[in-house]
């Protein structure tokens, strides 16, 4: 940003501040400012030098967080499914003050879609705590919040959409540099928590947690309306705009994370779907979702020439970025709204179902008059509560 805007910017701030303004305007000012600011903190070093996972290659204080707390923009070493050293960017939220003696536990948070390119990354915009569904929550319980972008979005990288070894190393990853913040006062205990795609991440991240990260004590995973079923989840979304925008986002992802198997466009989609998918793919759901559906709109009924459940590769990497192939050895609580009419309640349900007969400790919460937006909003306190119980050794309500 120009010297001189900045100055009327901070100035125009001060004068909102002397006026009594609410803590948003303030919030809303610092953001903008740190928006335009922002861009050149995701470029990688030349040359960039090898880390471990959860290494911080950079962080910076983000002014415009909430009143009580500190928070940082984070760039950070992980590792994408070939174990190939990739950078992930993400933001660092602790409560304000010291630390009480011993440390913060840590809460993960995997976010649900906001596109799958580059500029739709959370820690992007002018305010990179608003898709951190139950932040004031977990802070006032004393979580420090780490949250990724995922890999490919903020920081260049791999496609990570519905991969979920790419999501789940980049929830970890985001952990450990959390970790790596001295006034983050954070320690080596950690929970999970993911809305929708973010379900799905914290879900990798929960199974490969032991073999990934083995020195974070992994306490309890929660998720609201996870994407489980993948291949039951293209077909349900398959037959309207919402869904077309979706799939593109997880068809373009899959075709070049997977393009050594197979996983072409044309093997399972009409020409119109092909020559459209990577444009719609490249727009954000959040500020662009106009734009987007003006493309999918012609596209229903028009989009997929096969079934993605049967048409392999397709179907094949759709059941590996299924979660549940190995039981769960912390306890898991699942969310799910009874009117969701992206992610069916029955796929959740069964999911859930399955979890117990594996054997892993499930909770599971049916919330009424609620559909997949407000989920992780309306379970958030419940979820607090039960990781208070699970982390006290409390017992907490069975599924199974």
């Amino acid at each position: 940003m120009p010297r001189l805007l900045r100055a009327f910017s901070v100035a125009a701030l001060c004068g909102l501040l002397l006026s009594g303004c609410f803590e948003a305007d303030r919030r809303l000012v610092e953001g903008v400012i740190e928006e335009s600011e922002a861009p050149s903190f995701y470029e990688a070093p030349d040359p960039l030098e090898p880390g471990p996972p959860g290494e911080l290659v950079r962080s910076e204080p983000i002014a415009s967080t909430m009143t009580g707390s500190v928070a940082w923009r984070v760039l950070y070493h992980s590792r994408d499914l070939n174990g190939v050293d990739i950078l992930v960017s993400g933001v660092v939220v602790a409560p304000a003050g010291t630390a009480p003696a011993g440390g913060r536990p840590v809460v993960s948070w995997a976010h649900p879609t906001t596109g799958s390119a580059p500029r739709c990354a959370p820690s992007v915009g002018a305010d990179p705590f608003d898709f951190i569904e139950g932040l004031r929550a977990l802070l006032d319980a004393g979580y420090v919040v780490a949250a990724t972008d995922y890999p490919g979005m903020g920081a260049a990288g791999p496609d990570s959409y519905l991969v979920g070894t790419n999501e789940g190393n980049s929830v970890l990853d985001a952990a450990r540099a959390a970790r790596a913040i001295d006034e983050a006062g954070a320690n080596d205990d950690l929970l999970l928590w993911g809305h929708s795609q973010g379900g799905q991440a914290a879900l990798f991240a929960a199974q490969d947690a032991a073999a990934y990260a083995p020195e974070l004590r992994l306490e309890a995973v929660a998720v609201a309306a996870p994407a489980t079923d993948l291949a039951a989840l293209l077909e349900r979304v398959m037959a309207d705009v919402s869904g077309i925008t979706l799939s593109s986002y997880a068809l373009q992802s899959y075709s070049t994370v997977y393009a050594d198997r197979g996983a072409t466009l044309e093997s399972l989609l009409t020409p119109a779907g092909v020559a459209a998918t990577p444009k719609m793919a490249s727009l954000c759901l959040i500020g662009q979702n106009s734009a987007i559906h003006d493309i999918a709109g012609p596209l229903v009924g028009n989009y997929f020439s096969g079934d993605p459940a049967t048409v392999d590769p397709w179907a094949t990497l759709l059941a590996e970025n299924s979660p549940g192939a190995v039981p769960l050895a912390v306890p898991l609580f699942v969310a799910q709204g009874d009117t969701d009419t992206l992610i069916d309640p029955a796929t959740t349900r069964s999911f859930a179902d399955h979890e117990c007969a594996i054997g892993s400790e499930v909770t599971y919460l049916p919330i009424a008059d609620t559909g997949h937006g407000l989920v992780a909003l309306r379970a958030v306190d419940r979820v607090i509560a039960w990781f208070d119980d699970v982390r006290a050794g409390r017992p907490v309500d069975s599924h199974c």
